[in-house]
Formats: structure tokens, C-alpha cells, sequence
């Protein structure tokens, strides 16, 4: 019998409408990952948060691509209000390495280690960016060897170039995840 994990990602103040990089319709996931995080299929349920430090080297001013973001203790690195928290088993903070970009919810961190002693081989992703975060901890997901689902109407993605979404669901796809 599969051991199932469901792992929201980065569903952030900052990623949502109103937020410092908010995600088009970023907060119309919620329904969705509620209704997942209720249904009584996983055995545990992660979520993900970018977590970052003021120095950060994605941020516009040190050079990187993003406006300042999910800054460790603000308002915006918290969980979204719609975010069920009270389903939620493990909070993993990612991103902390000023050097690094922190996408992928098992890039330093305890997250495969958290799998792995729940005895996990599967896991469904929802969540923030679908072309960032999540296409990066669904790709990390299958590297270390779990079953990976992305549930389609639990993300949204940025599409800074028409098609990103789609293939960012694609590369999942060819890795050997499924998108429903």
C-alpha cells in the first residue's frame, strides 16, 4: 500500500493578489488544496514556505530577477489565510541560502528526510509558482525516486512568457510525474 503526501507549496501572503510578486489568481487555489488537505487520502500533509533572508540573491537589488519577497518573519513570508492550516503536519522553510534560489521544496532542506521517516512514496504537489517552486520540488520529487502527482486545478503559475505553465507541466510529465 502507498504511503501519500500532500505538499503545498510557497502559498504565501507575498504570492498572492496584493503580495510584493504575487501569482495571477494565486489565491484561487485555496478550495482546491482544502479539499485535498480534508479528503483523507495522504498521510501527511507539508507545506513549503520561501523563507528568505532581507540579503537574498534573487532580489532585484543584490542582482537577481525578483523584487524583495517571503522575507523571513514579515507578514508576507507567512502562510495565505486560505492556506489549511489546521491540516497541515510539518511547516518547511526553503530558500534561506542567500546564494541560492531556494525553487525546490527539497533544495536544504529536511523535506526528503521528512518523507522518508513517514515512509512516503508518493506525493501530490499544489501550490505557488507552477513554473517556478512547484515544477522544481515535482522535478526534485521524482530525482529521489517518488511518484509524483501535480494536481492542475490546486497551482498557478507566473507565465512571465505565454506557454511557461504549460511547459513547466510538460517537463513533469516527460520526468515521469503526472499533471491531473
Amino acid at each position: 500500500m502507498s504511503t501519500e503526501a500532500l505538499v503545498i507549496v510557497d502559498f504565501q501572503n507575498d504570492f498572492t493578489p496584493g503580495g510584493a510578486l504575487a501569482v495571477p489568481h494565486g489565491d484561487e487555489i485555496a478550495g482546491r488544496v482544502r479539499e485535498l488537505a480534508e479528503s483523507g487520502r495522504f498521510d501527511l500533509v507539508v507545506a513549503t514556505r520561501d523563507w528568505h533572508p532581507a540579503d537574498h540573491g534573487s532580489f532585484a537589488e543584490r542582482g537577481g530577477p525578483w523584487p524583495p519577497h517571503c522575507v523571513q518573519d514579515t507578514p508576507g513570508a507567512q502562510l495565505h489565510d486560505g492556506a489549511p492550516t489546521d491540516r497541515i503536519d510539518v511547516i518547511v522553510d526553503k530558500g534561506q541560502d542567500p546564494g541560492t534560489d531556494g525553487y525546490s521544496g527539497f533544495e536544504a532542506t529536511e523535506l526528503e528526510q521528512v518523507l522518508r521517516d513517514r515512509g512516503v512514496d508518493r506525493v501530490t504537489v499544489v501550490g505557488l509558482a507552477t513554473d517556478y517552486c512547484v515544477k522544481n520540488t515535482a522535478l526534485d520529487a521524482l530525482r529521489k525516486g517518488f511518484e509524483v502527482e501535480v494536481d492542475r486545478d490546486g497551482v498557478r503559475g507566473i507565465d512571465v512568457k505565454p506557454g511557461d505553465v504549460e511547459q513547466a507541466l510538460d517537463e513533469v510529465r516527460a520526468a515521469g510525474g503526472t499533471v491531473t
